[in-house]
């Protein structure tokens, strides 16, 4: 259950808490007593080594003195004080352990080198740009008025329904939500190689552990009470919480597996809907369906050789940024800075769309290389060609892509004078020829 490895830690701890520092975190609130701990528990470890070799004279003395006929009694009791403190101090030296590894899962990974130092968004890198914002002749409007105007997206009903941050689609709007799904499915396993795969939309405590959701981001996740409740410090594989995206069902696949070196890298792809509690968020975003309890998103999922997955994550994200080009949206790319790279992450690419309608870019895929973090606590690994022992394999993914703010980035950059909202080309077909959504009629 470790994210990091006790080792590396120990012999780079001044590299520990100047990342931890660069992420705009206190090192000292984190690590708490890692180095006294660790002394600790090497002491012990050590001394019961020591006490072990006693142990194992004593015993050969005993059986010694019995072979003569002499009496071992004072030996035997010496053998017999031996073990209740070598039994003493394994037990010390296991709470250690236990204490260094709960320290371990909320220590973030670390960012790579190349990671520019910032502590927001505000201080992301822009990489790219990619298309030409939108000329219009007409003041373009936000999505939540043109879904309204042309009554495919309802608030208020979803409101009634289910709460505040839920939508539901009518007409063509949920048929342009099919599409999108069933186009980006297409083009990542026809064109990008990846094998579709449909999991479960719940998930136990132990993949969540895996991927780095719990235990640090639990009042972000939607908990079923089918058990006792979440304690922290323990993963469960018996209750479940609904899955905030299909990064944990899809990287947990191969949790407590070692994968065939020679099928490396696996490229998954999956549709799932996606559940978060925005428990963080109180006040963001009130307006439209940019940040929901539930939406819809086709995620990228990769298992890597280490030196090969800085290449794949430089794909993933291109395989990402294919379907923004084919639908036509405007789009940059932004290299996070480290405080605003995720807590699993050592390095994230997010790819924004731009919304005419409000004047900005918005988030709408985050591509990130864990590198061996993940595989280290969900135990992952392979076996290197021609070498006899095992090694963790990298994880990455990335949304391709986050399917409703997709359908709300059309409506406002396809948007036209009289209200009507044009299909992009790529999803004419999807959307069985038709090329103009139009207002709906009927209840």
């Amino acid at each position: 259950m470790r994210m990091l490895d006790l080792g590396f830690v120990r012999t780079n701890l001044e590299l520990v808490e100047k990342k931890l520092r660069d992420r705009g975190q206190d090192p000292a609130a984190l690590l708490g007593d890692f180095r006294e701990l660790d002394q600790r528990r090497r002491e012990r470890i050590t001394e019961a080594e020591h006490l072990k070799a006693q142990r194992n004279k004593l015993t050969e003395e005993v059986a010694r003195l019995k072979r003569s006929g002499q009496d071992a009694g004072a030996v035997m009791e010496e053998t017999r004080a031996l073990k209740t403190r070598l039994d003493e101090l394994e037990a010390a030296a296991s709470e250690s352990e236990e204490q260094l590894r709960a320290i371990l899962t909320r220590i973030p990974n670390l960012t790579r080198d190349e990671v520019p130092i910032g502590r927001s968004e505000e201080e992301n890198v822009e990489v790219k740009r990619w298309g030409m914002i939108p000329d219009f002749s007409f003041q373009p409007k936000p999505h939540w008025e043109l879904g309204a105007q042309l009554g495919i997206l309802d608030l208020e009903r979803a409101a009634k329904i289910s709460g505040a941050r839920f939508a539901v689609y009518w007409g063509d709007g949920a048929k342009l939500e099919r599409a999108l799904i069933g186009f980006m499915l297409d083009v990542h396993t026809r064109e990008h190689g990846y094998t579709e795969v449909l999991p479960p939309f719940m998930v136990n405590s132990k993949s969540l552990f895996g991927t780095g959701q719990l235990p640090k981001f639990a009042e972000d996740l939607f908990r079923c009470t089918d058990d006792e409740g979440f304690v922290p410090g323990r993963v469960r594989d018996n209750d479940h919480w609904l899955i905030p995206t299909a990064e944990v069902p899809v990287t947990n696949l191969y949790r407590d597996e070692t994968l065939d070196d020679a099928k490396l890298p696996v490229s998954l792809t999956a549709y799932t809907p996606c559940f978060r509690s925005e428990a963080g968020s109180y006040g963001k975003d009130v307006r439209g369906i940019i940040r929901q309890h539930q939406f819809q998103k086709v995620e990228l999922v990769k298992f890597t050789r280490p030196e090969d997955s800085d290449a794949e994550h430089e794909k993933l994200t291109r395989n990402a940024e294919t379907i923004l080009e084919r639908l036509g949206l405007p789009y940059r790319r932004m290299l996070l800075c480290t405080g605003d790279t995720g807590f699993s992450s050592a390095k994230t690419f997010d790819l924004e769309v731009w919304l005419p309608g409000q004047n900005l870019y918005r988030e709408i895929s985050s591509c990130s290389n864990f590198e061996a973090f993940q595989a280290r606590r969900a135990n992952i690994r392979y076996k290197p060609k021609g070498q006899s022992k095992t090694a963790f394999v990298h994880t990455l993914n990335g949304s391709g892509l986050a399917v409703g703010r997709t359908w709300l980035a059309i409506l406002e950059n396809y948007q036209q004078s009289d209200g009507t909202v044009r299909i992009p080309e790529a999803l004419v077909p999807y959307m069985g020829g038709q090329q103009i959504i139009e207002p709906r009629t009927g209840a």
